[in-house]
Parts: C-alpha cells; structure tokens; sequence
C-alpha cells in the first residue's frame, strides 16, 4: 500500500517543472493548484491521479509543514473533482495552517474543491 502512495506522488523536479510550464493553475489565498493533463506516453499508476505538494518554510516548522502535507493529500485524493488522467501540484501559502487548525479539515476539502473545480475540462463541468 505505501509503494501505491509513493508512485502516486511527483518527486522528480522535471515533473515539477511540467506541470507549472504546460499545466493550468487556480490560486485561492492559501493554496494554489495546478493540474496538467497527462499524456498518453506517460503511464497511469493504480488509476490515480498524480500528487506533488510544496510546503516553504514560511509556512512553518518542519512538523507543521509535514502535517500539512498529509492533510493535502489527504483532502485532494477525497476530492471527487480530481481525476485520474492528470497531474496535480498544491502550494500551500502561509496561513493555511492555521485555517485548517481553526476551521478542521473541512475547510481545506472546500478549498480544494473549489479550486479543483474550476480546473476541470470544460466537458467536464
């Protein structure tokens, strides 16, 4: 199960760079999300989509940061508006620690539903 999570995930730069230079992005005040619809050469693991999340010392310690992660994570694989055949990168701003703290985790869910659905294809929406 933890290899299925990894290879989920984006983790080399170029990847990164692909999504941010031919992806679409949204931007909320506290998160920003890009998706980048994957082409057919590159190979679709388990049925799900792909993950890349940045988290910058702004928005805190190393342990607010890697619970942050999680909860990115978790939030976009819940999300029914993500789907398998894209890639998605999440950065998360300052603040956003404290609203999920605040708020719980179901304002994060809403963030990212509403960033995810104006992302969507427009055959999609």
């Amino acid at each position: 199960m933890a290899d299925a999570a990894k290879r989920s995930r984006l983790s080399r730069s170029a990847e990164f760079d692909r999504v941010y230079r031919h992806g679409r992005s949204v931007q909320h005040r506290l998160l920003v999300l890009y998706r980048f619809e994957r082409p057919d050469d590159i190979p679709v693991t388990d049925g799900a989509s792909r993950l890349g999340i940045t988290v910058s010392k702004k928005v805190g310690g190393a342990v607010d940061r890697n619970r942050l992660k999680r909860q990115l994570r978790d939030a976009i694989s819940r999300s029914e508006l993500t789907d398998a055949s894209a890639d998605y990168v999440a950065i998360a701003r300052p603040g956003l620690p404290e609203l999920v703290e605040r708020d719980g985790f179901e304002a994060l869910l809403s963030i990212v539903d509403e960033l995810a659905r104006k992302l969507q294809p427009a055959s999609q929406r």
